[in-house]
């Protein structure tokens, strides 16, 4: 099949839910290209099926990416078009493929993209919260004080904040949320384009009383976390929220980190007025 496409590499978005979403682009380049890269052959089989593409499937995933992209590289190097594709969304987007384009952009062979949905543009829209800026930070840590740490660093960034999650970790997400950012909203979108697709918006105390009410959801599942308001808080407002953070922090370190972040103040001045509400 030489020759119908240009020699290179065809970055493919293919969709995260529902199959209809594909493009015809998209099928047209995997049925043209001479070989697919798939984060996993049985899962992209079930497109290929839907839509009927027979084009050779080899695989690519995080543990043999290193492995297989020299191939890839020489295969186009020879003439080959090669498509790339993941389980779902857009090749990349925490998923396998970075240093297969980065060695081609080094071999200086062609590239193209041909766009699809993504999980992360999509639970941003379905969230209601800004869009104008936005940090996608992948998966959070599956440890407790990494997870918090992940959190705490990227609390301060001005926008609108997405994660990955796991339905398994999800309660422990939203109980370090509770404690680091209880007064921001957060959705919790899952299931995107699928048939018990959901959106529920709360704090994140609000979301782990009605998760521990009705059931903890499964399937995909995204993060959405509100930005911090653009407002300056009281003194009270403040003494409450330290009041608040001491009577659950461990240590005085730990609860300046927290209050920081709830009041949006230095790390300094949160120090300093643990010791004050200590010293009484």
């Amino acid at each position: 099949m030489q020759g119908i496409l240009k020699a290179g590499i065809y970055i493919v978005g293919t969709p995260i839910g529902n199959l209809s979403d594909l493009s015809p682009r998209a099928v047209e380049i995997l049925k043209s290209c001479d070989v697919i890269a798939c984060e996993d052959t049985r899962v992209t089989g079930v497109l290929a099926q839907r839509f009927d593409i027979n084009t050779q499937r080899i695989s690519m995933h995080d543990h043999n990416e290193r492995e297989v992209f020299p191939k890839i590289i020489e295969r186009v190097q020879n003439g080959e078009a090669v498509a790339v594709v993941s389980d779902s969304g857009m090749p990349m987007i925490s998923d396998p493929g970075f240093r297969l384009v980065r060695a081609a952009r080094e071999a200086d062979l062609y590239i193209t993209v041909i766009p699809g949905p993504t999980a992360v543009i999509s639970a941003l829209c379905l969230s209601g919260f800004p869009t104008d800026k936005f940090y996608f930070g992948g998966f959070l840590p599956e440890k407790s004080m990494a997870r918090a740490k992940a959190l705490r660093d990227v609390l301060r960034i001005p926008g609108t904040i997405v994660f990955y999650e796991s339905p398994n970790r999800l309660e422990d997400s939203l109980r370090d949320m509770a404690v680091i950012c209880p007064e921001r909203k957060v959705a919790v979108v899952r299931e995107i384009t699928k048939l018990y697709e959901e959106t529920k918006i709360d704090l994140p105390a609000g979301l782990i009383h009605s998760y521990s009410r009705d059931g903890w959801p499964r399937g995909e599942i995204v993060l959405v976390i509100e930005p911090a308001a653009d407002i300056k808080l009281s003194d009270e407002e403040i003494r409450e929220i330290v009041q608040d953070v001491i009577s659950s922090a461990t240590t005085s370190k730990d609860a300046a980190v927290i209050i920081a972040e709830r009041a949006r103040v230095s790390k300094n001045e949160a120090y300093d007025l643990v010791l004050r509400e200590k010293q009484g």
